[in-house]
């Protein structure tokens, strides 16, 4: 059972390990919301998530004989991180099964803290299910990311830490995987302060724990689809569930095309890295009426690995019409390029790509494709563009940008 001794006693021991994640108040997304909009960075925690919490807390609290037969996790990867740092800390092996799709740098760095990684399965459940075979085959104890009260006793100190820096907060807004974090930090939100509004954020594609809310009883997708890897979870914890049922004041969702508009965002105007997972509070500020209101949006983690990180750019980029590709046909004689060229030098927009093809017609001297990759301000900057091609009679076609860097 969740008791206030219990997280009292976790925020006590977790101060060994943690660094300090104060709030960051954000000018940008309080003018948006028109609320004050705070956010608490655990993005920038040790090991990069939060995951630490839960892991270091559960471990102390084994005996001497279940560290020594070794510990097993699950993990999509920011769990994995913290069982393996809180492990070596404490001169416990520690064995972790991560879905062959975890991104590079967490399956580095979870080796890195001297833990040995097994890829198996897609999903976190396919490696959860590995993961706990194994466990009975070699007699490891295992560790559950978030369907366990002690790790959940552990992830909602964060919880404490908000109200003791921001007493009159109104909302908390809390990633949803599996549940462990939202359970943790719900229920001791909800006994610190009945008033506070809890709301449970998931990705669209693995909605596991809303659809779970809606039958009553725990689900399981029959798939996950979503970029938020750290929280691609089928089934939520069932010894969470019942926290969730009592504390939690709504859950909603986020498509991933708002993760990438929200990512940028972060980079833009706070200068930080957050994983998709752990800015599915920030993408769900828009969807909220929480004006006049304090709001704490929790950055769950911000591991991130650089390919992804450039991907998601990219796309956040097009998203926005800031890089657009064009097609125009034109007369494949000297002088046409240039005087393109110079309709977009006029209306100031960048260059990143051309691709100029002679075989797109079998009367090359009749049309020739002019394929442009163009960076803009944006997407009246784009329509100013297209419209003085079209005027200037190149009758321009919009392409899907391939990819760019």
């Amino acid at each position: 059972m969740l008791t206030l001794d219990k997280f009292e006693e976790a925020s006590e021991r977790l101060n060994r390990v943690l660094l300090e994640t104060k709030l960051v108040y954000s000018d940008y997304f309080s003018e948006q919301t028109g609320a004050k909009v705070y956010f608490k960075p655990e993005n920038m925690q040790f090991t990069g998530a939060y995951k630490l919490r839960g892991a270091y807390y559960k471990i102390s609290t084994l005996t001497d004989e279940e560290r020594e037969r070794g510990i097993i996790s699950a993990s999509a990867g920011n769990h994995a991180q913290g069982v393996a740092y809180a492990a070596k800390l404490m001169g416990a092996k520690a064995v972790i099964v991560m879905p062959t799709t975890t991104p590079l740098i967490k399956v580095n760095r979870t080796k890195g803290y001297g833990a040995e990684v097994i890829l198996h399965g897609d999903v976190y459940d396919d490696a959860c299910a590995y993961a706990l075979s194994l466990a009975e085959e070699k007699g490891y104890t295992f560790i559950h990311p978030f369907n366990d009260e002690t790790v959940a006793t552990g992830q909602g100190t964060i919880a404490m830490e908000i109200i003791k820096e921001l007493p009159t907060v109104d909302y908390i807004l809390v990633p949803i995987g599996g549940g462990g974090l939202c359970c943790g930090v719900s229920t001791l939100a909800k006994m610190l302060n009945p008033k506070i509004k809890v709301i449970g954020v998931e990705p669209a594609g693995a909605a596991c724990m809303k659809a779970s809310l809606k039958a009553g009883h725990v689900v399981t997708l029959p798939k996950v689809t979503t970029i938020a890897d750290g929280t691609a979870v089928k089934t939520p914890g069932d010894i969470v569930f019942p926290y969730i049922q009592k504390n939690v004041d709504d859950i909603i969702t986020v498509e991933d095309d708002d993760l990438i508009a929200a990512f940028l965002d972060m980079m833009e105007n706070h200068k930080m890295i957050v994983e998709n997972s752990g800015l599915l509070t920030v993408a769900a500020l828009k969807q909220l009426n929480i004006r006049g209101k304090k709001v704490v949006s929790i950055l769950s983690g911000g591991n991130m690995d650089v390919i992804t990180i450039a991907s998601v750019v990219q796309n956040g980029l097009i998203q926005r019409d800031r890089i657009f590709t064009v097609s125009v046909l034109l007369p494949d004689k000297p002088g046409e390029l240039h005087t393109v060229a110079g309709i977009l030098a006029e209306l100031q927009g960048n260059v990143i790509k051309l691709e100029h093809n002679q075989f797109v017609s079998v009367n090359r001297s009749n049309v020739v494709e002019l394929r442009i990759t163009l960076e803009a301000f944006g997407t009246e900057h784009k329509e100013r563009i297209l419209n003085e091609l079209e005027k200037r009679g190149y009758r321009p076609l919009l392409k899907v940008p391939k990819q760019i860097y």
